[in-house]
């Protein structure tokens, strides 16, 4: 689905150029003023950054790995979980990397362009990150309170067909979102008080108007962030209404067991997207907001692979197994 994205992205990056060429509204770069403008602390920023993106890269395709290589883990669970692993990993090589280049650098400077573009992505992954977590409400919702009708109920194609429709819904957002900004007229020298070129930032550092732009956030808000959480709790209503209809105390212990790291990593993203809203709304304190917006960005996506790999007896069975076969093809092949 990737394809599907890139093929939108051409039709409004044609139209940044066009709009470039002799047009003083449209600025040639942006400044990402980051977290601090001590020099002092940069290498200590860019070490930690770095860390915490090797860690999540590594962690989420460990995670990738040891379900494609274990048949025992080909479920329809399994199958979201990894595409989950996949779209953090794309989420956070959105930001992390440019914001290191720009520390190595020693420059704040973002192009118009790259500032457009990194936007349309990490709109696109985080509306991705958001919809699969929603699928995978329903994919437990299903599993138990519809047990003998799981199979049929989540077939490979209904598997597909939801994760694709994820891609389109979010891929469709992005670009309409990132259509709305390029209409719009921007003052001299701009400066974006975050580490990445968040919408909501950039698009209030427009000059001309920004009511349509509110409209469509606002819109998209509800219907991509309110919209999946009611999916969510809904879901997880009737979860704990089935859980509390089972007798036996190792039954419900079963049951519940298979949504903690779920339920887990939901908490985690909703949580932090609304203490990112909630800190720029208390406080204009812009300090404060970007270390909000670190927690979705790249705490979460690094978390997510402890928490499905500490609480699942499955994945760590199936990362065992990996790391043996891995090891045993080393000792078989000294070579390598």
């Amino acid at each position: 689905m990737h394809a599907h994205a890139m093929f939108f992205f051409p039709l409004f990056c044609s139209h940044i150029k066009c709009m470039e060429p002799g047009n003083e509204t449209q600025p040639s770069e942006f400044l990402l003023l980051g977290f601090s403008e001590d020099p002092a602390l940069q290498p200590l920023i860019c070490g930690l950054f770095l860390s915490m993106y090797l860690v999540t890269v590594a962690g989420n395709l460990l995670i990738v790995l040891a379900i494609l290589s274990d048949p025992h883990l080909h479920t329809p669970m399994y199958f979201f979980l990894s595409n989950l692993s996949l779209v953090d990993v794309c989420f956070t090589s959105t930001t992390i990397p440019k914001m290191l280049v720009n520390i190595q650098m020693q420059s704040k400077a973002i192009s118009y362009t790259g500032c457009i573009t990194q936007m349309y992505f990490l709109l696109l992954f985080g509306g991705l990150d958001d919809l699969l977590l929603t699928v995978m409400a329903y994919d437990r919702f299903v599993a138990i309170c519809h047990p003998l009708l799981y199979t049929v109920i989540m077939s490979p194609q209904l598997c597909v067909q939801l994760v694709l429709l994820s891609w389109v819904i979010s891929a469709l957002n992005s670009f309409l979102q990132s259509l709305m900004v390029l209409r719009l007229s921007f003052c001299a020298h701009l400066e974006i008080p975050h580490f990445f070129c968040e919408l909501d930032q950039v698009v209030h550092t427009a000059c001309s108007d920004t009511f349509l732009n509110d409209i469509l956030i606002y819109f998209a808000s509800v219907l991509l962030g309110a919209g999946p959480l009611a999916g969510i709790l809904y879901s997880y209503s009737k979860i704990i209404s089935s859980i509390r209809a089972i007798s036996s105390a190792q039954g419900k212990y079963k049951a519940f067991s298979t949504c903690v790291s779920h339920l887990t990593v939901v908490s985690l993203f909703y949580g932090t997207v609304l203490g990112v809203y909630l800190s720029s709304a208390v406080t204009q304190n812009t300090h404060s907001t970007a270390t909000a917006s670190l927690m979705y960005t790249v705490v979460t996506p690094m978390m997510n692979p402890f928490i499905y790999s500490l609480r699942n007896k499955d994945i760590k069975r199936a990362l065992k197994r990996f790391f043996r076969r891995k090891s045993g093809d080393v000792s078989v092949n000294p070579s390598l």
